[in-house]
């Protein structure tokens, strides 16, 4: 296993064990955790991401910590859109759908004033950063 697969299994495991809860870095970021199909595998994949409420949405980006590539996760999204989704002690299934401009903008701007972190991340890349909407299914 990877260091970045232990990290995100330690966070997993508290996220799980503490009601959605997460501390660390991350005690005052709200955390959803993220369940995909392989985009090449096919395989269950789980990631844990910061996100914020857009309505009855819920809003991921793509950022990967101003990483030049996108995460595995966003080519696993966009090749199988059926998601589910952990938040808090509920989980549920979702579409997720990457945001189209004027949109994505918006909405990275109000992930930034929630999580001031990612201001850094499009600084640090020449890529535009995807966010990613998460809509419950009917």
């Amino acid at each position: 296993m990877s260091s970045q697969n232990e990290w995100n299994q330690k966070i997993i495991e508290e996220f799980r064990a503490n009601e959605g809860k997460v501390g660390g870095v991350f005690a005052n970021t709200p955390l959803l955790l993220l369940h995909t199909t392989g985009a090449k595998s096919g395989q269950k994949r789980i990631n844990p991401l910061a996100y914020l409420e857009d309505g009855a949405r819920y809003v991921i980006v793509a950022s990967k910590g101003g990483a030049p590539t996108h995460p595995d996760w966003y080519y696993n999204v966009m090749a199988h859109p059926e998601v589910e989704v952990e938040v808090g002690t509920k989980r549920f299934s979702a579409q997720a759908a990457a945001a189209e401009e004027p949109e994505r903008s918006e909405l990275y701007e109000k992930m930034v004033a929630k999580n001031p972190g990612f201001d850094e991340y499009r600084r640090k890349t020449s890529r535009t950063i995807p966010v990613i909407v998460l809509t419950l299914a009917a």
